[in-house]
């Protein structure tokens, strides 16, 4: 029989040690809860992010080995480049955040549902609209055709979705994304759970415990709060340099 912890209702900011979470399923820590802006900033401050079905309790989990890039290896490849010489595409910062997420959670190719339901739609727009979460979008004329978005706790960013309509849509707002978070030093981009699609992009993996010692870092640094939306000519200069 599974026993996990049951979070405190009146201690959001309390986890269990990542430490201890189990290893099949892997990384899954804790349930129940709330998805309130204090406890899902405590969560990513530790490693943790909620993950879950529509038909479960809201679930807690820090799996190792943790999937992450390096904001400075992120490179176009020669076909994305020859895309972008076609595309008359754009990109903006906290444009579209509403549109992102809900593109993130529309049915794909192959799964029978999504873990993105309305309850952690609307937690992370909270978030967007306290200024902790952000979205890049990739537009073509005024159809948004790819995007990304996730959390900021200190100099950590948290990547929790991405999506495209287009091929190339999403792997081009990874790419801003990873360019912008270089400037402003960041070095990490979470990407949470390993799939051969991340390692193709150049993701990697790190042991849980060297993920939370450099999470523990990060998270004390001062970070970008606020609005990205000002930025946006800094991501177009990605496009710029795309097409050169």
């Amino acid at each position: 029989m599974i026993r996990l912890p049951l979070l405190d209702a009146a201690h959001p900011e309390q986890f269990p040690d990542p430490g201890h979470a189990m290893a099949d399923p892997n990384g899954l820590l804790a349930f129940g809860g709330d998805l309130t802006p204090r406890r899902l900033l405590a969560a990513y401050a530790g490693g943790i992010f909620p993950w879950y079905n529509e038909d479960e309790p809201i679930l807690w989990w820090s799996p190792d080995p943790r999937c992450v890039f390096h904001t400075d290896r992120l490179q176009a490849n020669r076909s994305l480049r020859r895309q972008l010489g076609r595309k008359p595409w754009r990109i903006t910062l906290d444009h579209a955040f509403r549109a992102t997420v809900e593109a993130c959670a529309a049915p794909r190719s192959g799964q029978l549902g999504t873990w993105i339901v309305p309850a952690m739609a609307h937690a992370y727009t909270q978030l967007h609209d306290l200024g902790h979460a952000h979205s890049v979008e990739v537009w073509e004329g005024e159809r948004l055709v790819g995007g990304i978005y996730g959390v900021t706790v200190g100099r950590l960013f948290c990547g929790e979705s991405m999506f495209s309509r287009e091929s190339g849509g999403s792997k081009l707002a990874l790419l801003a994304l990873g360019q912008l978070l270089q400037r402003w030093d960041y070095p990490l981009i979470d990407a949470q759970v390993t799939n051969n699609h991340l390692l193709s992009l150049g993701a990697v993996e790190y042991p849980r415990d060297h993920f939370l010692k450099t999470v523990r870092q990060l998270v004390k640094l001062p970070g970008q709060p606020g609005s990205w939306k000002e930025f946006t000519p800094l991501v177009e200069e990605t496009m710029a340099t795309l097409r050169r």
